[in-house]
């Protein structure tokens, strides 16, 4: 396996723990951000108007995440398009080389 090769298979663990990463931390976010609306349940002080804000607050931390998500992925299609971009540069300069120094 090439070194272009290894590098992208590594582009590729740390893109997917960095995703992972992302869902896990937005669960976590979500729990915690919750407790003080569940008290409030809890103690029958949760209005309409408290229910939305605590709705909202959840939508707005996933949209957080999902930002953070969507920006993984398009970097790790960037460096997917140059890992790509230097692989084609290989063959060519081998191709040139070759030209330039042909077997007899």
């Amino acid at each position: 396996m090439g070194i272009l090769n290894k590098a992208e298979l590594l582009k590729d663990m740390i893109q997917t723990a960095v995703d992972n990463g992302a869902k896990t931390v937005a669960e976590i976010h979500k729990s915690i951000a919750d407790m003080p609306f569940e008290a409030l349940e809890r103690s029958g002080l949760l209005d309409e108007d408290g229910q939305k804000l605590r709705d909202k607050s959840q939508q707005t931390i996933g949209m957080v995440y999902d930002k953070i998500r969507q920006i993984n992925q398009t970097v790790g299609e960037l460096a997917s398009d140059m890992f790509e971009t230097l692989e084609d540069g290989q063959i060519v300069s081998k191709v040139m080389d070759e030209k330039d120094n042909p077997k007899p």
